[in-house]
């Protein structure tokens, strides 16, 4: 599958209206055709694909918007629209009990990465509700799948219920009566995961459901496996009843075919996303969030959430008056690396802002592991000079002495100088920014991008090349 191709292409393809002051029916029917070629191509339901360009064209067509202030526009408004009315309008969260144990019941195929979201949902759970959580092993038939729950149960620090190859229905029916015998608030259930859907597994996970009466019947659908994520979910559905889906393996914006297909054909709404290996790569499925990722508005209010979490505020304004008022160094550098690492990659987090959602060849090749070789020349340095930054600037002798003790070169340790002086000039721009020149800012962020870069005098070697590997 191509990288991005879903938002490329719905980008592109409203690129070229945009900028249009007036409209017509051929327009939007080439917009149409880009649309409806994106959208197969990401592996969406054709019957979705079918309505979803039906609905777009005749919103699109009618007269408020031919007749409006930039028609262009508008029609992305309803683009974005109706890519968020197919995902769900609002987001979804668990249904807890008002009083006593809320259960939850996770189904899914195998491979669909259903025991890994079930430890995800267990540190989502304690961390949002603050509740204490519970599993219970109850998939006996996957090879491992109970040591692999009680593995991720150790390294998150959640109880495992388990009696190993037994009666499934016995070990939910005994879990359960652990749980509240040890006054848990919530259990989350891992039942039967098959390569396919068959009669067996079905009865097995009524029998369940029976037993366990559970307040979320929660699907787990891998993403990448495009509209048959949607068939799957239809017929879990059908037989059990799922309450709501667990999108798994969704890296940004990159697959969109099962977030546009499940609920348009299962009817099942998407509660949550999971992404990467890391027990914190866990949200809540936000439709509109989402619609603007695809589109490349970024994803400003996630960000936000992200960076909350993982930086502190008066260290944070600690380090804007320094950069402010000249005097952040590289111990400063230092705590902003550790800072941009706790919210995740560097190329997700340009992902959520707007404007460098569009600039993906840069984001895809920015390597995460040039901060570690960074932190290693900073590591090199000694006290004094992290503190002082000018006593590199001024002696090559301490730039050869860093840079070996790094095991790098002095073009690398330029380069970490450079780096330091680009934070400077952006804050020393921005700081002398009015209101109206900020707003401008706001709207194109890729402004600061072109804006900061730091002149280096021309000679041998110097402003070119990739850090050395």
């Amino acid at each position: 599958m191509a990288q991005n191709s879903l938002s490329s292409r719905l980008q592109m393809a409203m690129r070229r209206i945009t900028g249009k002051g007036y409209l017509n029916e051929k327009d939007i029917d080439e917009m149409m055709k880009e649309v409806r070629l994106s959208l197969l191509e990401a592996d969406v339901n054709f019957k979705v694909v079918k309505q979803f360009t039906a609905n777009i064209k005749e919103t699109a067509l009618g007269e408020k918007i031919m007749k409006g202030l930039n028609p262009g526009q508008q029609v992305v408004k309803v683009v974005h629209e109706e890519l968020k009315r197919v995902m769900g309008e609002q987001s979804e969260n668990i249904n807890y009990s008002k009083s006593g144990l809320t259960t939850i019941m996770t189904i899914g195929l195998q491979g669909s990465g259903k025991t890994t979201a079930i430890g995800k949902l267990g540190v989502y759970i304690r961390k949002e509700e603050k509740k204490k959580v519970m599993f219970i092993a109850a998939d006996i038939y996957r090879p491992a799948a109970i040591d692999q729950l009680v593995t991720i149960g150790k390294q998150i620090d959640i109880f495992v219920y388990e009696e190993g190859i037994k009666d499934a229905r016995k070990i939910v029916k005994n879990g359960l009566q652990y749980a509240k015998d040890n006054h848990y608030n919530v259990v989350i259930i891992d039942t039967a995961g098959r390569l396919h859907i068959d009669e067996e597994m079905m009865q097995e996970l009524i029998d369940i459901k029976e037993i366990a009466s559970p307040n979320e019947i929660l699907l787990t659908v891998d993403a990448m496996t495009g509209q048959d994520a949607a068939n799957v979910a239809k017929s879990f559905h059908d037989q059990v009843g799922a309450t709501g889906a667990i999108l798994t393996k969704l890296d940004g914006d990159t697959r969109g075919g099962a977030a546009l297909s499940i609920r348009e054909v299962s009817g099942i709404p998407i509660k949550f996303a999971s992404s990467g290996e890391k027990m914190d790569t866990f949200e809540l499925f936000h439709p509109d969030r989402m619609a603007s990722r695809i589109l490349g508005m970024g994803d400003v209010l996630s960000f936000i959430e992200q960076a909350e979490q993982a930086i502190d505020e008066e260290e944070a304004a600690s380090m804007m008056q320094k950069m402010a008022d000249g005097t952040f160094n590289y111990n400063d550098l230092l705590k902003q690396f550790k800072m941009i690492k706790r919210m995740g990659s560097i190329s997700k987090i340009l992902g959520f802002i707007p404007g460098l959602g569009k600039i993906k060849e840069a984001t895809s090749q920015i390597d995460d592991k040039e901060f570690y070789k960074m932190e290693t020349l900073i590591s090199s340095m000694t006290p004094a000079e992290r503190k002082d930054p000018s006593l590199i600037d001024k002696s090559s002798k301490r730039r050869e002495r860093i840079a070996k003790g790094a095991g790098m070169t002095a073009q690398d340790v330029n380069r970490l100088r450079q780096s330091l002086e680009a934070q400077r000039k952006v804050m020393k721009q921005m700081s002398n920014m009015d209101e109206r020149q900020m707003k401008n800012m706001s709207r194109n962020p890729s402004q600061m991008m072109q804006n900061s870069s730091v002149k280096t005098k021309k000679g041998k070697g110097k402003g070119k090349g990739q850090w050395r590997r």
